[in-house]
């Protein structure tokens, strides 16, 4: 039995929609961040030296980071995927399979960079501080947003954008392991970013993702996805 060791609102949410796809058989361990912090609980260390999330239990195996669970649970469940689930992993040397390896180092290399520094040069000026300290603080992270991050996510949205207008999924016409990787980013970018209205192409991408009834399953098993 695999076990999900499931940080709230991170991205291991994206293991357990591949699991619910997949059919696979699985339990949650279910972790609380700090309620001050944020952080993830001492507690997932004694899992992986790391203690991050996600990371599952397989047996004798433990895995961790996103990329590679889903790769592992591809390649170790994914073969009697059917349907439209065949394509999880694109055949060898096409256009898709080069397509669904990009967006697999995509997703973490280079646009979780940037969400994530949104989301915490959106909640310094949040947390307690001295009273003169404050508007400090606001005015260095606005300026810090404006000035880099807010430009930088501004490119990566209008590429995403760019390419899924003129696909259904990241790989192409079939939905492939790079859906799961891109999951979590595409959430986190329309909540995080205040043009979010301007990437339809994005937010029809999301609406068609989350109506899959195996993400609705996920979503119920694990909680909401985005920590705002």
């Amino acid at each position: 039995m695999i076990t999900v060791h499931h940080l709230e609102t991170s991205r291991s949410q994206r293991v357990l929609w591949l699991l619910e796809e997949l059919g696979v058989p699985y339990e949650i361990k279910l972790y609380k961040r700090d309620p001050k912090t944020r952080l993830a609980p001492a507690a997932l260390k004694a899992v992986h030296p790391l203690g991050k999330s996600p990371v599952i239990t397989d047996g004798n195996e433990t895995i961790a980071e996103s990329g590679a669970i889903l790769e592992y649970l591809v390649e170790r469940y994914g073969d009697k995927a059917q349907g439209e689930l065949a394509h999880l992993q694109p055949a060898l040397g096409t256009p898709a399979y080069r397509q669904a390896r990009f967006w697999m180092h995509y997703a973490e290399g280079s646009l979780m960079n940037w969400l994530v520094m949104k989301l915490v040069f959106m909640t310094i000026p949040t947390q307690p501080m001295p009273f003169f300290v404050k508007p400090i603080a606001r005015q260095l992270c606005a300026k810090v947003q404006a000035k880099l991050v807010d430009p930088n996510l501004a490119t990566a949205l209008a590429f995403i954008e760019a390419h899924l207008g003129q696909n259904t999924w990241f790989a192409g016409e079939h939905i492939s392991i790079a859906d799961f990787q891109m999951s979590f980013a595409v959430e986190a970018a329309l909540a995080r970013s205040a043009q979010a209205a301007d990437f339809p192409k994005l937010a029809a991408y999301k609406t068609r993702m989350v109506a899959r009834p195996a993400y609705q399953r996920a979503l119920a098993k694990g909680g909401p996805v985005v920590m705002s």
